[in-house]
């Protein structure tokens, strides 16, 4: 892979992440019930550091055309976009998710001393659907979107 498209893949890396981090971080925080300014504001910047290196560790863009080839679709089609948003949405999802939780269950357990009567699994599994679902759309929106910005930016067509 050359330089440019290295560098393509950092900003399409950063841009993503970020989204995905502001919204899954604001409907993380919104369907507890207990939102806060600072819980948001936690819960984003250690979601966005944990996706940004996702990003940029995991060449995202080779991993879900790959996957789309080897399912016989074209990237380019509908049905080849909803498989690529999938596969890049089980990358970034379920461990932006995990962290999430993990951090408002921590919080959540040290304010009561230990004594929050709360179920880790029970608060994981409902904000992992939800952010399944939120994260699968954002990335089916915006992916496309962000790249033709991208590669315009970078003096490219878009493939």
């Amino acid at each position: 892979m050359n330089e440019q498209m290295r560098k393509i893949g950092r900003q399409m890396a950063l841009r993503m992440g970020l989204l995905m981090s502001f919204c899954l971080s604001l409907t993380g925080t919104l369907s507890s019930g207990h939102f806060t300014p600072i819980g948001f504001l936690m819960s984003f910047v250690v979601s966005s550091v944990i996706s940004i290196c996702i990003g940029f560790i995991i060449p995202i863009g080779k991993v879900t055309t790959g996957a789309c080839l080897k399912a016989g679709l074209k990237p380019e089609t509908l049905p080849g976009r909803l498989f690529e948003s999938l596969i890049s949405n089980l990358i970034y999802t379920p461990l932006m998710t995990f962290v999430m939780v993990f951090l408002a269950y921590s919080v959540a357990m040290k304010q009561s001393g230990g004594m929050a009567q709360l179920s880790f699994v029970n608060m994981f599994i409902p904000s992992l659907v939800i952010c399944f679902i939120v994260g699968y759309v954002l990335i089916f929106i915006f992916q496309p979107l962000f790249m033709k910005q991208i590669m315009k930016k970078n003096g490219r067509k878009p493939e």
